[in-house]
């Protein structure tokens, strides 16, 4: 393999060049073939130099302590033991260490003054842990104290939970038999006791995969399951958040370096599978409530699906379609007007919905599709029952969920023969509740135009005399959604209207009068929504509703209620009100194509025009559309899903086409609101949420658009659409809201360079068109006061500089304004770059005196500060040449001219050029002889 001295060497010059991999590689094999210990300690103790340069502090502390059992006075491994220690926290063994060094070396001032360092921040923390155990201590007193005063306990839980947040006050807490006295507090069953132990659970659990684990066995399972199965929302919800901190922790969350004791904490297998396992065991149990199964379900939609689909592993979906797809269907096919029915809340549904869809969407091939319909089939075939209606409803119902969620197996299913006619057989029953699950069956079922030309044949009479004959509003109301659905089953093709003119907007009429009855409960509310979600496929009707200011705020109302159901409807009709939608673009030859072969030709409303669908923004605007989305986006992500988060995000969108809208957007929290769409969610959602965010943050003070934090995180997705994949209005939107952005604050500046916007920017001042070419060099002008910027002007082997001295003799006065800018600035801060631009190009000098001729005294102020820029460059050569050339008398002529406010900056730095070429000895001031 080679000789240990010659391996060691070649590791050594590696490390000299910087190349920490390559060193490590030759030391490691120098380690492999080395049998003299003293050779050998040498080599350990120089690897361990190369981990302490990767941050490997584990690998450092154990190389550096081979080199010490060889040699206890070996003076570099114990610094560097030392070294490696304090970054892993144990101060106490690298005070030890740097002790002894500075035992050996008494005057060196390194070690000392690392000596006096460590032995600083050992006595804090000393002092700060026994202040940490005895406030621990004192709050689980007072929070065990049954004679406490209330507003005391309530302290005391509050400053327990901010202590668990930090990694040493969790540590404390663990250390002081806080999981004990945590458990204490949750058997008081008193809500805010149990409420203010769980979230310090999640805070000690948080990042800490050692920690987490313990809590998981010394808790327990089952016992955290039936906190969250209490019937109190804000323990389920804290719970949830619990679950959620040990399952993060325990799938990599934890990026601690353990070292040695790795091995007895690395494998959670076996408790990540406990907790799958009792979160199915919830969602069918009877004794967990609705909030519960709530957060069990999101739970195991956030957790059970892969995040991305290039993962390979999807066991546990795999595992969970096994296990728990029946228990799902249970919950799906709940129908809460009946007895013995599991405790659930107006969205549980729904989430069980979109679990059933994730896990399908997340299935590989054709047989585990097969295999999750062959469950479904199984299940649905074991309900229906033709001596028992109550279990038929039950295997109805189970196929409107899967019709919410997974649509091509419910689809499949309805298909089977007697599904469609025992729905349509159930309709005309006598009891309500069979009506009722019956007509919402077949409203989902008639998504696809095949299944709605089915129903509209056999079942729009049944549905009609539904509507006339019964006196129940909430079937009444179904049986209208049903009829506007198949109303709408044409989408907005004007020529494919189903019912004769004016039945649509009937049906809208009633939709809208159901919503602003007070006396009508938000669940049958929403089924007013979901018929004008359909019906605004009509332009007529999209039109009726905007003008009607009292539907469209009760409709918003609706939107920030408890119901989160509600909101793909309400997105929906935003959506068909906007048109918002992806139009196919329509070619004038190949419709003339088709109506010749007698194709049918799709129609546009005229009420869908520009100046329609303008005017219905500003209805919507005028009547808060903004602050519902606000309250809408916020939604848990189990109902708040990626197509939802899109179909909000192209809502935005269009609301802000108009920058007059924008302030109204921003004063109604929508900065805000988009910020999530545009980083979560689909591909087209996310760029959707960013092109609206680039359209108010080029408009907008960033502090008032995006207070806080906030602005920093709009950075990202604004550079995101500079990429060359986005069209060339996202890429001139982004680049502008990046110039005011990049015009605020220095720190802005270094967060937009971070994100590699500058890269991208320089591409685009390439661009052809004008436009894009002005705006990106609008930005760069902004972001040249960088260091960072500055130094890839200084790089050699590009044109960067060449180009900005080109787009200054451009006829574009604008283009001229920012390029020049820019120039002035770069040659202001590095000198070096005064010299380079007469190496860039040889029409320079040429550009240089257009500048200052400029009539434009804006354009001429930025090209004489370049001019005295380059005689202040310390290049007498270059001073020289421009004062032998005609930039000499350029100056004298508007340094002589008279004061002038309008042209006052150019006269100032012109006379300001000439004393500095006074200054240099290149001209000499003129004097008259007496």
């Amino acid at each position: 393999m080679g000789d240990p001295i010659q391996l060691k060497d070649e590791g050594n010059n590696h490390f000299q060049a910087g190349d920490i991999d390559k060193a490590i590689e030759c030391y490691t094999n120098a380690i492999k073939v080395c049998n003299d210990k003293k050779v050998l300690a040498v080599i350990h103790r120089n690897r361990a130099a190369c981990y302490l340069k990767k941050e490997s502090y584990a690998n450092a502390v154990s190389d550096a302590s081979k080199a010490i059992d060889v040699d206890a006075a070996d003076i570099k491994a114990l610094y560097r033991r030392c070294q490696a220690l304090e970054k892993l926290g144990k101060l106490d063994m690298a005070f030890k260490d740097v002790q002894r060094c500075a035992t050996l070396e008494p005057k060196n001032k390194t070690f000392l003054e690392t000596l006096r360092r460590l032995g600083a921040e050992i006595q804090a923390k000393l002092k700060t842990t026994f202040s940490i155990d005895s406030r621990v201590q004192n709050m689980f007193d007072i929070l065990l104290d049954e004679e406490m005063e209330k507003d005391k306990k309530e302290k005391a839980a509050n400053n327990l939970i901010v202590l668990s947040r930090e990694d040493a006050g969790s540590e404390r807490i663990f250390q002081n038999n806080g999981v004990p006295l945590l458990l204490n507090m949750i058997e008081t069953g008193k809500p805010e006791m149990i409420l203010a132990a769980v979230r310090t659970l999640s805070g000690m659990c948080t990042g800490h995969k050692a920690r987490a684990m313990a809590i998981v066995n010394m808790v327990g399972v089952d016992k955290i399951c039936s906190i969250m199965a209490i019937d109190n929302e804000e323990i389920a919800l804290a719970t949830c958040n619990l679950f959620q901190c040990i399952n993060d922790s325990l799938t990599g969350a934890d990026t601690r370096d353990y070292g040695k004791e790795a091995s007895l904490v690395l494998d959670a297998s076996k408790d990540l599978k406990t907790i799958l396992l009792a979160l199915l065991e919830m969602i069918a149990n009877a004794k967990v409530s609705g909030y519960g199964r709530d957060q069990a379900l999101n739970l195991l939609t956030k957790n059970v699906p892969r995040k991305d689909k290039k993962e390979k592993d999807h066991s546990r979906t795999l595992f969970t379609i096994d296990h728990g797809l029946k228990k799902i269907l249970k919950v799906c096919g709940q129908v809460s007007e009946l007895p013995d029915q599991l405790p659930m809340t107006e969205n549980t549904q729904l989430i069980a919905s979109v679990l059933l869809n994730k896990l399908h969407d997340d299935l590989k091939c054709d047989p585990e599709r097969t295999n999750f319909k062959d469950i479904c089939d199984e299940y649905i075939k074991s309900k229906i029952d033709p001596n028992n209606m109550d279990k038929t409803l039950h295997a109805i119902n189970t196929i409107s969920g899967l019709l919410q969620g997974p649509f091509d197996v419910g689809n499949a299913l309805v298909g089977q023969q007697g599904i469609m006619e025992m729905m349509v057989a159930l309709c005309s029953s006598e009891r309500e509740v069979d009506q009722m699950v019956a007509v919402e069956a077949l409203i989902h079922a008639s998504t696809k135009m095949s299944r709605a030309s089915f129903i509209i044949t056999n079942g729009v009479s049944l549905l009609k005399d539904i509507y006339k004959k019964t006196k129940n509003e909430k079937i009444k109301i179904r049986a209208l959604v049903g009829l506007c659905k198949l109303g709408s089953a044409g989408g907005d093709d004007y020529s494919l209207r189903q019912f004769a003119e004016g039945s649509t907007e009937k049906l809208a009429k009633q939709c809208r009068k159901w919503l602003c009855n007070p006396q009508i409960d938000t669940k049958t509310k929403k089924w007013a929504i979901e018929g004008l979600a359909y019906l605004t496929n009509d332009a007529d009707v999209k039109d009726d509703f905007v003008e009607d200011e009292p539907a469209m705020k009760a409709m918003f109302e609706l939107a920030k209620s408890r119901d989160k159901t509600i909101l793909y409807a309400v997105a929906c009709t935003l959506i068909n009100c906007t048109n918002c939608y992806d139009k196919k673009e329509i070619i004038p030859e190949l419709v003339q194509l088709a109506k010749f072969s007698k194709q049918h030709v799709p129609e546009q409303h005229p009420k869908d025009k520009k100046d329609f669908i303008e005017r219905r923004v500003k209805r919507l605007l005028k009547a808060g559309v903004t602050s519902a989305l606000a309250v809408m986006v916020k939604a848990d992500n189990s109902i708040l899903t990626d197509q939802t988060k899109e179909m909000l995000a192209r809502v935005f969108l269009a609301l802000s086409e108009d920058p007059k809208d924008r302030g109204i957007i921003v004063a109604q929290g929508g900065g805000k609101a988009l910020i999530p769409l545009a980083l979560e969610g689909t591909d087209v959602g996310k760029v959707k949420a960013s092109h609206a965010l680039a359209k108010i943050a080029a408009v907008s003070n960033p502090e008032i658009a995006f207070p806080g934090e906030r602005m920093y995180e709009v950075v990202r997705p604004l550079v995101s659409l500079l990429h060359t994949d986005k069209d060339g209005a996202q890429n001139y939107e982004a680049l502008r809201s990046l110039t005011n952005f990049a015009a605020f604050s220095e720190k802005l500046r270094t967060k937009i360079v971070r994100e590699k916007a500058v890269p991208e920017i320089e591409n685009h001042m390439f661009e052809e068109n004008d436009k894009i070419r002005l705006a990106a060099t609008e930005c760069m002008c902004n972001l040249v006061t960088c260091k960072e910027v500055q130094d890839r002007y200084l790089e050699d082997g590009n044109d960067k500089l060449k180009l900005l001295v080109l787009l200054c003799g451009e006829d574009d006065e604008g283009l001229q304004i920012a390029a020049a800018g820019a120039l002035a600035m770069l040659t202001a801060a590095q000198k070096k770059l005064c010299t380079k631009i007469t190496v860039v190009t040889v029409q320079w000098l040429e550009i240089l005196q257009r500048l200052c001729l400029h009539t434009n005294p804006r354009i001429q102020h930025r090209g004489l500060v370049i001019v005295y820029n380059m005689l202040n460059s310390d290049n007498n050569e270059l001073a020289k040449k421009l004062i032998e050339s005609e930039i000499l008398e350029i100056l004298t002529v508007i340094g002589k001219a008279e004061d002038n406010p309008k042209r006052q900056e150019p006269i100032d730095a012109a006379r300001t050029c000439l004393i500095k070429a006074m200054d240099l000895g290149l001209i000499k001031p003129f004097s008259s002889t007496s």
